[in-house]
């Protein structure tokens, strides 16, 4: 980090790591001049330019300047040098919604309270023309006072964004909370899309775990598809209509944003000022995205090869091809037996491509780079000096989720089942989200 010991800037004293991912860290921060806390999100410029990901970060400067609301984390101001971007945003002392439904679920009224605060942000962002496109409850943080606040809009989209066709067409999202019609990728409406995922978190809230889960990914979607979700016979009658209309597999008969907030569960004990339109008490600081982003800062970042920064695209019949949930030669094959496998995971592309890297030093195979998002690793077996090949291919989900392929293309079946068994599976646990065909679900 580019600070003076730890000051930052001569604006902010920089404490202790709050959380990281691939490109990004997170630090508490304190404004020396007001004492104020704050989150600071650091971001290596060198990483993003590499992977391709400057537009969407300067997309997500772009709409956290424009959604000023007391339910969503404020940007306070963005900063830059040369190799890093510092996000200074209001700080969430209360951390993720998460960790507390984690403990179980929440009474009705608690629930109904988060849920009006989420619903009263999304529908502020979507009059602004912003569609966040990844609602899920590690995105939702509390405040000190246990307000909700709305957080990471790094998928989110504009109404600019839309085709012709006036819909959205990139699928993006996590998994467990996104549409039907974004899987289907046949272009979807940005809010109708946000409001699956908002129905999504309430029945989390309320039932303490997810509608739609199963640890095969295309039975998962399946069930996404069909709307097959069962409400637990704690629900009332009327939260169950409401669930009956927002988690509508159609979105042209899907609840809009605005027919929520005129139900009359939903606008029980909801103060009037729980419906503000923005954060009027925070400093509007107008923020030159350019001058942050300078593309000079950027000339002399070689870009890194098309196969780590763009993996294969998956559409859905590509997924149900591959998935073997829907694979006909389990009939005759055991998942033990097999030369191929799949595994499910949430890292980037290029993290997974590094952590592929390391198994293949590890095991002292060599490494081939072969068409986008794809590889292969070869080598010697312990045991025996005969070649043992396994090629694996990378395919995007969506942004931030990922399917990886590994099949045998030569050798000893037995060599390699046991070669998967003994030492690529246990080295690959930290990026597994779940290996498809089993009834294990493997977080990371």
């Amino acid at each position: 980090m580019e600070t003076n010991g730890n000051i930052l800037m001569e604006k902010y004293e920089v404490g202790r790591l709050l959380g990281q991912g691939t490109f990004a860290k997170v630090y508490y921060g304190r404004n020396l001049k007001t004492g104020q806390s704050v989150a600071i999100k650091v971001i290596d410029k060198e990483k993003v330019v590499k992977v391709g990901l400057i537009d969407q970060t300067k997309r997500e400067i772009s709409i956290m300047s424009m959604v000023k609301h007391q339910n969503i984390v404020q940007l306070h101001e963005v900063m830059a040098t040369k190799t890093k971007i510092y996000f200074v945003m209001e700080y969430a002392k209360g951390g993720e919604l998460f960790h507390k439904v984690a403990k179980g679920k929440f009474k009705e009224d608690i629930a109904r309270k988060y849920f009006q605060q989420l619903i009263c942000a999304v529908h502020f962002c979507h009059s602004r023309g912003v569609y966040h496109r990844d609602l899920k409850l590690e995105n939702l943080l509390l405040d000190e006072n246990g307000n909700l606040k709305v957080s990471d809009f790094g998928l989110s989209a504009l109404s600019e964004s839309k085709r012709q066709d006036g819909l959205l067409h990139t699928t993006c999202g996590t998994p467990a909370y996104v549409a039907p019609e974004v899987i289907s990728r046949k272009g979807y409406d940005g809010a109708k899309a946000d409001v699956w995922s908002c129905g999504v978190i309430l029945f989390v809230l309320l039932a303490g775990y997810l509608p739609f889960y199963d640890a095969n990914l295309m039975e998962m979607y399946r069930k996404i598809s069909r709307a097959e979700y069962k409400c637990p016979n704690w629900f009332p009658p009327e939260v169950r209509r409401l669930f009956m209309r927002i988690l509508d597999p159609n979105p042209n008969s899907r609840i809009s944003i605005a027919k929520i907030m005129e139900k009359s569960w939903f606008r029980k004990g909801l103060d009037s000022k729980d419906t503000g339109t923005s954060a009027g008490d925070i400093e509007k600081r107008p923020i030159d995205i350019d001058a942050v982003l300078k593309p000079s800062d950027c000339d002399n970042i070689a870009p890194t090869k098309p196969e780590l920064a763009k993996p294969t695209n998956l559409n859905a019949f590509d997924i149900i091809s591959l998935s073997t949930g829907f694979d006909l030669s389990g009939l005759f094959v055991s998942n033990d037996q097999k030369d191929e496998v799949q595994f499910t995971s949430t890292k980037s592309a290029s993290f997974i491509m590094s952590k592929l890297e390391d198994i293949a030093r590890l095991l002292r195979f060599e490494l081939t780079k072969k068409d986008q998002g794809s590889m292969r690793i070869e080598g010697s077996n312990d045991s025996r000096n005969a070649t043992l090949s396994v090629d694996v291919t990378i395919f995007e989900i969506s942004p931030s989720f990922y399917l990886v392929e590994l099949t045998k293309s030569s050798g000893d079946s037995i060599d390699y089942q046991r070669l998967l068994r003994q030492k690529i599976r246990p080295a690959l646990r930290e990026i597994v989200w779940a290996w498809q065909g089993e009834q294990q679900h493997t977080t990371s």
